[in-house]
Parts: C-alpha cells; sequence; structure tokens
C-alpha cells in the first residue's frame, strides 16, 4: 500500500469515526485545512517535473474529493442524529392556546364607506365612481360655477399644467360631484333621453387646506336622486333615514336651513341636534332642548336646472336632490376622534385602537358599526 493510501484509508476512517460535529471540524481542518496535511500535498504539484505531476495529480484530487465527501456525508449523519435527538426531548401541549398572529386592521375610513354602501344599498342607491383627475367642465362648469367663483381660485384647486382634448383645464377633483354628472349625462345619453338615477359617490377629493379639522386630501361622499316628481320632503326622508342608520339612533332630529349653492335650487344646510354627554357632543336629541345645540353636517337641495340641462336632461320631466358630506367628518362624530390629520399619519397605535376587523362586516341586521 502506498503512503497516499495509507493516508486515505486513515483519514476515512478517522472521518467515518468522528463523535460529534466539532471532532469533525477538527479533522476538516487537519487535512483540509490551509495548512492541512492533504493541503500540504497538493501544494507539492507545482514543484513536480509534468510526468511526475500527470501521474500523481490525480491522485492526490481523488484523495481529495473522497475526503471532502466522507466530511460532507459524516456532517449530514451527525446533524440528523442531532435533530432525532432533540426531537425525542420535545414535546408538543396541543391544549396550550395557539400564540397571537399578527393581524390588520380596516381604516376607520374604509369601514365608514362600506356602512354607507350598506345604509344606502338599502335604500335603494347605487356606489358610482370616477376619475380623481378631471376636467374643469365636469368639476366647474357643468356644476353651474361660473368662471369667477372663488372654488376655481389657484389657491382653492389643484390644476394641472394640461388640458385636455376639448381644451378644458385638468385639475385633482375638489368634490365628488363630477361622477353625478357623469352618471346623468350617460343616462341622457340612452334612447330614453333620461331615467330614474339613485347614486351615492363616495371617493377622495382634494383642496389646498390643512389644519386640524381640513387636509389637502379627504373623502367625501354624495348622493344624486332623478326622477319624476321629486321634492324636499323625499331629500328629508333620505338624511334622516340614513343618519338614523350610521349613528344607530333613533332620536335624530335634523333642522333645515336656506342656504346658497350653485348646482343646487333652492339650497339647505342640514344641521343635526348634539347633546353633551360627559363633556363630548354626541348627535341626538333636539337642539334647541336645554344642554342641547345644533351642528352644521352637510349641504344639499334641488338640482339646479342648469346642472339637469349641462347634462343632458330635461328640466321640465326630470328633477332630483342632491347632497354631500365629509366621510372623515363622519367617522370623527361617529368613533369620537378630534383630529382629522391623524387619519392620515400611519401610526400603528392609532389604528389598532381605532381599526375594525376585517371579519366585521357593516350590516343592518348586526348594526352597522358594530365591533369584534
Amino acid at each position: 500500500m502506498t503512503d497516499l493510501d495509507q493516508l486515505k484509508t486513515d483519514a476515512l476512517t478517522r472521518i467515518e469515526n468522528a463523535p460529534d460535529a466539532a471532532a469533525l471540524e477538527v479533522l476538516r481542518i487537519e487535512f483540509l485545512g490551509k495548512q492541512g496535511s492533504i493541503s500540504g500535498l497538493m501544494k507539492t504539484l507545482g514543484k513536480m517535473s509534468p510526468e511526475d505531476r500527470q501521474v500523481q495529480g490525480p491522485l492526490l484530487n481523488d484523495l481529495r474529493t473522497a475526503a471532502a465527501d466522507a466530511i460532507a456525508a459524516r456532517k449530514a449523519v451527525l446533524e440528523d442524529a442531532e435533530l432525532e435527538a432533540r426531537l425525542a426531548t420535545e414535546s408538543l401541549d396541543l391544549t396550550l392556546p395557539a400564540p397571537a398572529a399578527p393581524r390588520g386592521s380596516v381604516h376607520p375610513v374604509s369601514q365608514v364607506m362600506d356602512e354607507l354602501a350598506e345604509i344606502f344599498a338599502d335604500l335603494g342607491f347605487s356606489v358610482a365612481t370616477g376619475p380623481e383627475i378631471e376636467d374643469d367642465w365636469h368639476n366647474f362648469t357643468a356644476l353651474n360655477m361660473a368662471e369667477t367663483h372663488p372654488a376655481r381660485a389657484m389657491h382653492d384647486t389643484f390644476y394641472f399644467p394640461d388640458h385636455d382634448s376639448d381644451g378644458h383645464r385638468m385639475l385633482l377633483r375638489t368634490h365628488t360631484s363630477p361622477v353625478q354628472i357623469r352618471s346623468m349625462v350617460e343616462v341622457a345619453s340612452k334612447d330614453a333621453g333620461g331615467a330614474p338615477i339613485r347614486i351615492i359617490a363616495p371617493g377622495r377629493v382634494y383642496r389646498s387646506d390643512s389644519d386640524a379639522t381640513h387636509t389637502p386630501m379627504f373623502h367625501q361622499v354624495e348622493g344624486l336622486v332623478i326622477d319624476r316628481d321629486i321634492h324636499l320632503g323625499h331629500l328629508k326622508w333620505t338624511l334622516e333615514t340614513f343618519l338614523k342608520a350610521f349613528f344607530e339612533r333613533d332620536d335624530i332630529v335634523l333642522r333645515l336651513r336656506p342656504s346658497y349653492f350653485p348646482f343646487t335650487e333652492p339650497s339647505v344646510e342640514v344641521d343635526v341636534g348634539w347633546q353633551d354627554v360627559k363633556g363630548r357632543r354626541v348627535l341626538g336629541g333636539d337642539g334647541d332642548a336645554p344642554g342641547h345645540g345644533w351642528m352644521e353636517l352637510l349641504g344639499s337641495g334641488m338640482v339646479n336646472r342648469r346642472v339637469l340641462e349641462f347634462a343632458g336632461l330635461d328640466a321640465d320631466e326630470w328633477q332630483g336632490f342632491a347632497f354631500g358630506v365629509g366621510v372623515d367628518r363622519l367617522a370623527m362624530l361617529k368613533y369620537g376622534m378630534d383630529d382629522l390629520r391623524a387619519f392620515f399619519d400611519g401610526d400603528g397605535r392609532w389604528l389598532d385602537h381605532y381599526g375594525f376587523s376585517p371579519f366585521d362586516q357593516p350590516t343592518l341586521s348586526a348594526g352597522v358599526g358594530a365591533k369584534a
């Protein structure tokens, strides 16, 4: 037996008998480390003649490969044995409660959006959507807002430098009213020349404003009903029914005050009675009662004839009402939040406190605001 054969036999035997991973690592360094015996032999190849190198090279490579393979195989065996030993000593008590898994929550704005959709669906309304980047015709002109109206000013509206193919200025919509216009235009384009409309238009809107109760981007929901023989009584009943369902109180009292909006005529501001409960304003009750008051909540009115005409509807045949309210404000009033900016801070603690379970879907039967 040559010296190489003897070295190979000894190395493989010792590797095979290594009792643990630490001992195996010592052998790896002894044979294959930088100063190892096999590594030392490999370094001698450079000093050999070409003839000797041609003979010794394959033998030394075979020795190194055999040692490396034996170490890898023994390492796998030792690791399997270690795992088996650990599993034999460990046990799992299946009667213990499972650890709490991280779970996300539904943002209050999304929750209120779902609540609104549920309530108005029960009243026969569908949800309509539209683009957030609008042209000034849908956002202002078709809503009977004159070129000199303050809302069109640069300090109130975010304009883009671009114009559309019709020459209209492009902007970030300042309300969801353009969705109403698009819905009426679509209906007017049908062969019947018009048909009943009952929609709500929730979504993001943008205005140049920022403080504790205003943000440059916020959420709004608007409602529109177009039909024959619609009057203010229908509007008041709809709003009263909606607010009672949303705030889950039967003592919601409304007060309608004359106002002015370019897109409605007549126009009314809607106040809601409130009362002080432990230092917090809670909607409900007659605002004229002692210790109570009135809170302006939303704007509304009968759709202006000019708006119907802009949309292509016959104002002598069709009429209706519209209303709008801030979704964020509804959430603040219902769930006791006092700073609108917290809605968009992304603070996990705030979301943990005010967020809703994704499994707690609002339903009229269970209560649209029920929390898990």
